[in-house]
């Protein structure tokens, strides 16, 4: 599987049911998250379990699959076998091809961590989010 199809599988499984805003945020995230593994071995470990990817592509499927960065990607997790025939999936694999050509706006500048809004994880309590946009609430997290 190619990081195009990690990244769309990710935005699928974690943001599919939201607007296509909130799945543009998501995947700016992720790329967000994949440049500071690039950046640093302190953003590599948080972010990519310490991946030894040197590609940016390479760094976005590493951080989209490390342990505790995206739940959908666990053993019976969502980014499995998404249903092929959802467009929900096909929107996800547009924005992923645009988030790696570089060519998505950026909407939540600084934020490195989600939620959806219809649920308030326990991390995020007491937090102000940067933007909330499309069905997701954004944060930036200190490490």
């Amino acid at each position: 599987m190619n990081a195009h199809e990690i990244l769309a599988r990710t935005l699928y499984a974690e943001a599919g049911p939201c607007a296509v805003r909130g799945i543009e945020a998501l995947a700016a995230l992720v790329l967000r998250r994949a440049r500071a593994a690039l950046a640093c071995p302190v953003g590599r470990a948080r972010f990519a379990a310490h991946a030894q990817a040197s590609t940016l592509p390479a760094m976005v499927a590493a951080v989209c699959r490390a342990p505790f960065q995206f739940a959908c990607w666990r053993p019976d997790g969502l980014a499995w076998n998404p249903p092929e025939a959802d467009p929900a999936l096909a929107i996800c694999r547009r924005i992923a091809v645009r988030a790696l050509a570089g060519s998505l706006p950026d909407l939540a500048a600084g934020a490195t961590h989600f939620h959806r809004t219809d649920a308030l994880p326990g991390w995020a309590v007491g937090r102000m989010p940067l933007a909330e946009t499309g069905g997701l609430a954004l944060y930036r997290v200190a490490a």
